[in-house]
C-alpha cells in the first residue's frame, strides 16, 4: 500500500553514513580553509620552498649542464640557441612592419601625386580647348 501512495523510495541503510561522511568532509574542508589562510601557514610554507629550492639548485644546474653536452653532441639547438632565433625573428618581423607602413605611405603619396599630375594635366587641354575656341570663333565672325 505504501507504492500505491506514491511513497516509491525505498529505505538505503548506507544513508546515515552517507550523512555523516558529508558532514565530516564539510568540517574537514572548512578547518583546512582556515589552516591554510593563517599567517603561520605561509610562513611554513614558504620556508620549506626556500630550502627546497637550495637544496635542488645544484643539482638543476648539474641537469643543465648535462642537457647542454648532451644537445651539443647530437647537434641539436639548446634553450638559449632557440631564445636568440626568437628574439632575431622578432626583430626581423618588426623592421619588416615598419618597412611596410612607408611602402604604404609612400604609394599613397604617389597616388596624391598621380592624381593632381592628372587633374593638372586635364585642366591644361580644357583650358587650351577654350582659348582655342574662341579665337576660332572669333576667326570665323571675321570671315564672315
Amino acid at each position: 500500500m505504501a507504492d500505491e501512495a506514491g511513497n516509491n523510495k525505498r529505505f538505503d541503510p548506507m544513508e546515515p553514513w552517507r550523512g555523516m561522511r558529508d558532514a565530516y568532509l564539510d568540517v574537514w574542508a572548512k578547518s583546512m580553509v582556515d589552516m591554510v589562510n593563517s599567517e603561520a601557514y605561509s610562513q611554513a610554507t614558504g620556508a620549506m620552498l626556500d630550502t627546497y629550492l637550495t637544496v635542488s639548485a645544484p643539482f638543476r644546474e648539474a641537469v643543465e649542464k648535462a642537457m647542454l653536452k648532451t644537445l651539443e653532441q647530437l647537434a641539436m639547438p639548446t634553450r638559449a640557441d632557440v631564445v636568440s632565433i626568437a628574439e632575431r625573428m622578432t626583430n626581423i618581423e618588426m623592421r619588416l612592419d615598419d618597412l611596410d607602413i612607408k611602402l604604404d605611405e609612400m604609394k599613397k603619396l604617389l597616388m596624391k601625386a598621380a592624381a593632381a599630375g592628372a587633374t593638372a594635366r586635364s585642366a591644361a587641354p580644357a583650358q587650351a580647348e577654350k582659348r582655342t575656341g574662341r579665337t576660332q570663333t572669333k576667326k570665323s565672325a571675321r570671315k564672315k
